[in-house]
């Protein structure tokens, strides 16, 4: 059978390698190990007509089971409104790359931008990027942002009540960028502040980073930590779940240098892990030192308005040691997701949204409580997500969950789950959750 898609012919691949000096593909690869090369035969099905793929593949998704979902730990079961995944998949969207030129990008430009200013007012910072690859990637760029913009510091100090994850990606970059990361151990749960002063007062450090709301979905008070970093030559680094900032104080009214985080709680679906967005925002002053895009707006020789890239301290337009970072993409897809969800949904939807969210997440911690069965982790707190401690075997329950399909939390320690809630969760099927609970231990 005559495949249209495939890219080469027989004799076109016989062309090429006759015009490299090689007579087989075997000469062509002889540089990779014979023991890892494959020689079997790929396990394929037979060509199948539309019908039949499409067929397939539905049987395959009936395999799957839907869970309703009382889990987050940085990733969370938000409402997408119907007209997100319809704009996107348009064509000038979902194939665009890269805006080099501008006078052909001005529509990618012009949602960069709003994408820009709107999370700028999320986070009540000055300025943003237009994006980053995830939260975790975006917070190890802002210690090396802090490492850049300090003078004879080689520190940077992260709160043990950051999420692990995070933690772990931004000492993966110290371990190669030659800086030291030390830990800010915890309090019932949240950041240590005189153990923060007394190791800011020894010098060194760069910056300091925490999370709001926490590993733990505790809502920090950072009362006095910008002062306290500041007066050190420090940098503050706040990292936040994005959609939780529509209610709570912003990174910017805490004094903040640089606010990070994951933006997939503006309606990107939880799609097993990805893809995501990473959002930066920092303060005016510290702008020409934030890695990646920024996207400006002017005017052309007939003064109408035009958007174009501007302050890109990127390595493919200066000298590599020189630029502020070697993440070469941002998001673009993933920031047009979440500028269409905040535009559709509003700034009034946006908080509704999230107050659902804690509603919903104190009416179960409540519930949980009241059956006698649970008890708190820790006494403070927390927005939509909470820990409790389970007298049980906290397995079994897990298990009891899936079983009514229901992805009931995570487990965060040996007697310990963390259950998170979203406005798509409703009062039944909380109540669902509680009921397998208390018949669990019948």
């Amino acid at each position: 059978m005559n495949f249209k898609f495939f890219p080469q012919t027989k004799e076109e691949i016989e062309q090429m390698l006759k015009q490299a000096g090689m007579n087989s593909l075997d000469d062509l690869y002889a540089d990779v190990p014979e023991q890892i090369r494959f020689r079997g035969e790929y396990d394929l099905p037979e060509p199948m007509s539309e019908t039949e793929i499409r067929s397939l593949f539905e049987k395959l998704g009936e395999k799957n089971r839907r869970l309703t979902v009382f889990a987050g730990a940085g990733c969370y079961d938000h409402y997408t409104p119907a007209v997100v995944p319809n704009i996107i998949s348009r064509s000038e969207f979902l194939t665009s790359y890269t805006p080099y030129q501008a006078e052909i990008s001005q529509g990618t430009l012009h949602y960069i931008f709003e994408y820009q200013s709107m999370m700028a007012e999320l986070t009540g910072m000055d300025v943003s990027n237009a994006s980053m690859y995830d939260g975790s990637t975006a917070t190890a760029e802002a210690a090396i942002m802090a490492l850049a913009s300090t003078k004879k510091t080689d520190t940077v100090l992260v709160s043990a009540s950051v999420d692990p994850k995070v933690l772990n990606v931004v000492k993966t970059y110290a371990h190669f960028h030659g800086f030291n990361v030390e830990l800010i151990p915890e309090n019932d749960g949240a950041t240590d502040k005189a153990h923060m002063d007394a190791r800011l007062e020894k010098g060194g450090v760069a910056g300091v980073i925490v999370q709001q709301p926490n590993y733990h979905g505790i809502v920090e008070d950072f009362t006095g930590f910008a002062d306290s970093c500041h007066a050190q030559k420090s940098l503050f680094i706040v990292n936040s779940v994005a959609a939780d900032l529509a209610l709570l104080k912003t990174p910017g009214e805490w004094g903040a240098d640089v606010a990070v985080g994951d933006g997939q709680s503006l309606g990107i679906p939880m799609a097993f892990g990805g893809p995501s967005v990473g959002y930066m925002c920092c303060t005016e002053k510290l702008m020409r030192k934030m890695p990646g895009r920024i996207v400006g707006k002017t005017v052309d020789n007939r003064g109408q308005r035009v958007f174009v890239l501007t302050l890109q301290a990127r390595e493919q337009h200066i000298r590599r040691q020189k630029a502020t970072s070697n993440i070469c993409s941002n998001e673009s897809l993933m920031a047009l997701f979440v500028t269409i969800y905040m535009s559709v949904m509003g700034k009034e939807g946006v908080k509704e949204a999230a107050q659902m969210s804690y509603d919903g997440a104190h009416y179960l911690h409540d519930a949980l409580i009241a059956t006698g069965l649970f008890s708190d982790k820790y006494e403070r707190p927390f927005f939509n997500e909470f820990c409790v401690k389970y007298n049980d075997d906290v397995d079994r329950l897990q298990q009891r969950f899936i079983e009514n399909d229901i992805l009931g939390g995570v487990k965060v320690d040996t007697d310990t789950l963390m259950f998170a809630v979203t406005e798509k969760r409703t009062k039944e099927e909380i109540d669902k959750l509680v009921n397998i609970a208390k018949e669990e231990k019948l």
